[in-house]
């Protein structure tokens, strides 16, 4: 079967085709189609139900650069597997949820429709969990969830804390005190508050004690009233470290702890906190758990790929 279409004329055909046509050439791989094109005119030869979706994906990427919005491989491979699905129109809704604008004006959004989910529990309950694999950008989201909540004046302090576990490598080997030991698996946390704050205004706001970014072992003892508490790497954490950290926030607070119990680094035979406690608190009202898929990886596509490699 082959059908002929036309793309609006206000759309950039070099927008639609990818760098090197590397969209099509996606497209054609992924739904076993061949696609022709001269101008604004497009022919799709296949088989009937690969042509129809082709045309349903390009019709959507259609409407997404005429909406001004940006079209990298990740959202085309997510249309792609919507369309495949029959939810193709849930990449459109996405692109209209805006989180926040970052120091260079930015705008963050959920990328997929777990992001999405993600992002909605957290604003409705007081403990959100966050478990899945990485790349889908459970910490990211966290910590703009985090800063919405400051800028909106819904909390007064952001605490981010992860555990310090040795995954492979020994501490006591690394150069210099304490805190630059620990610094560098705090690294990510430091680069997501840094593309959104600025790193000028994160550092004020860090010296003043209004953002925290601090080994998990520094928690104990403390209670933490209007804050947002992020806990990430939890499948690192052991049971009496989660059962620490989920007693120390007080009032007009929100956490939300992350992890991905594919990548425990615990001693062999230690049970993961964080397994531990979504078993327990799965039915608790006001905790919430959200469940993130292959799908919902947002790095370079290709690891999804190796993700799902591993899987098998």
């Amino acid at each position: 079967m082959e059908q002929k279409i036309t793309i609006n004329p206000e759309v950039s055909m070099q927008l639609m085709c990818g760098k090197f046509d590397e969209n099509f050439k996606i497209i054609q791989d992924q739904l076993a189609v061949e696609i022709f094109f001269t101008g604004n005119d497009l022919l799709i030869k296949g088989n009937s139900d690969s042509v129809a979706s082709t045309i349903e994906i390009l019709r959507s990427m259609e409407k997404l650069i005429l909406a001004g919005a940006e079209l990298d491989l990740q959202k085309l491979e997510y249309l792609i597997y919507m369309t495949l699905r029959r939810d193709q129109h849930q990449l459109e809704r996405l692109d209209g949820e805006v989180l926040l604008a970052t120091h260079k004006g930015k705008l963050v959004k959920p990328r997929t429709k777990g992001q999405s989910l993600y992002c909605k529990t957290i604003e409705k309950n007081t403990l959100t969990f966050g478990v899945g694999p990485a790349g889908t950008g459970k910490t990211f989201l966290a910590v703009t969830m985090a800063a919405r909540a400051f800028r909106n004046k819904e909390v007064s302090r952001i605490i981010i804390t992860r555990p310090a576990i040795e995954a492979g490598e020994k501490l006591g080997f690394l150069p210099g005190d304490l805190q630059d030991k620990v610094d560098p698996y705090l690294r990510p946390l430091y680069d997501a508050l840094g593309d959104i704050f600025g790193n000028e205004t994160y550092t004020r706001l860090r010296e003043r004690g209004v953002i925290e970014v601090a080994p998990l072992a520094y928690m104990r003892g403390r209670t933490l009233d209007n804050s947002f508490i992020i806990l990430d790497e939890a499948q690192n954490t052991s049971k009496e470290q989660m059962k620490m950290f989920l007693t120390r926030f007080g009032s007009e607070s929100k956490v939300v702890v992350n992890g991905d119990i594919t990548q425990i680094d615990l001693p062999t035979g230690q049970v993961s906190g964080l397994q531990h406690a979504v078993e327990i608190l799965k039915d608790v009202d006001d905790i919430a758990m959200v469940y993130f898929g292959l799908e919902d990886v947002v790095r370079h596509r290709l690891v999804r790929k190796i993700l799902a490699r591993y899987e098998e």
